[in-house]
């Protein structure tokens, strides 16, 4: 784990959808330690800030990708980034996705919004590995159309299902209507033998969780991708703190039965 911020310089990005960008980063000198899907960084806009970002795709040669969505200073500055322009980064930490736990079981990765793009690492090491996990059901949900993220690798996730759906749809839109549990009933699982992975707005993470547990998924096997304010990453300011948590510490991937009592804690 480096807590010095290490130079990297972007040398790929991609418009995902309207203020939303794909951000493929090299070192410029040594590699930072080797990421695992889930776990985090911190990724420093030289004038604005730093703040926590969880890797969307793990590259070879230390390569890290991030997708990053424009809501404050430091992610409009790193949205606005430009091919050959340098960010500092350290890390990596937290607590990432436990595939090793879920290996010979079926597997459900939920995704709302942005959430998908923490859960992507997880579908590509499946998809690596297919003969060491049961069924795998990918379901993302997006506010809109637009907004949904990576539609163009979706066809190769398909195995065996793959389904999106959208809250508001556009006059184009030919896919399913409504929030993206009312996609569970479709998918190909056995609950007593299926890890869940959960990412997204926790309204979203509260009710699918229920929903799966309702049908039979173990509360220890869902597991859920929190979020809070980050500050040092280490588990010493306590600005991420949630109930005895640190979730840069202590999560930002925590199960279910953990969380379930502190996801009606808002965040201030």
């Amino acid at each position: 784990m480096s807590l010095v911020p290490v130079p990297h310089r972007l040398v790929d990005r991609q418009e995902e959808a309207p203020g939303t960008v794909t951000l493929v980063m090299e070192p410029v000198e040594e590699p930072l330690p080797p990421f695992a899907p889930g776990r985090f960084a911190m990724v420093y806009a030289f004038g604005a800030g730093e703040i926590p970002l969880s890797v969307s795709r793990i590259g070879d040669g230390g390569r890290l990708t991030h997708t990053v969505r424009a809501v404050g200073a430091v992610s409009r500055a790193l949205c606005g980034l430009r091919i050959g322009e340098a960010v500092g980064m350290r890390g990596p930490f937290g607590l990432g996705w436990d595939l090793a736990a879920a290996r010979g079981q079926d597997l459900l990765v939920v995704a709302g919004g942005i959430g998908l793009a923490p859960l992507r690492p997880v579908v590509h090491a499946v998809l690596d590995e297919v003969h060491a996990y049961g069924r795998l059901n990918v379901l993302a949900g997006a506010r809109t159309p637009g907004d949904l993220l990576y539609q163009d690798e979706f066809p190769g996730w398909g195995r065996p299902f793959c389904a999106v759906t959208t809250d508001l749809p556009s006059a184009a839109w030919t896919g399913r209507v409504g929030v993206v549990t009312t996609l569970l009933g479709e998918a190909r699982f056995t609950p007593a033998d299926t890890t869940a992975f959960v990412c997204g707005p926790e309204a979203m993470i509260r009710a699918t969780a229920r929903a799966l547990i309702h049908r039979g998924v173990r509360p220890d096997r869902v597991q859920v991708s929190l979020e809070r304010n980050m500050r040092c990453a280490v588990g010493h300011c306590g600005h991420c703190q949630l109930g005895p948590l640190l979730l840069c510490r202590d999560g930002p991937v925590v199960t279910h039965d953990r969380a379930e009592s502190l996801l009606t804690v808002r965040e201030l």
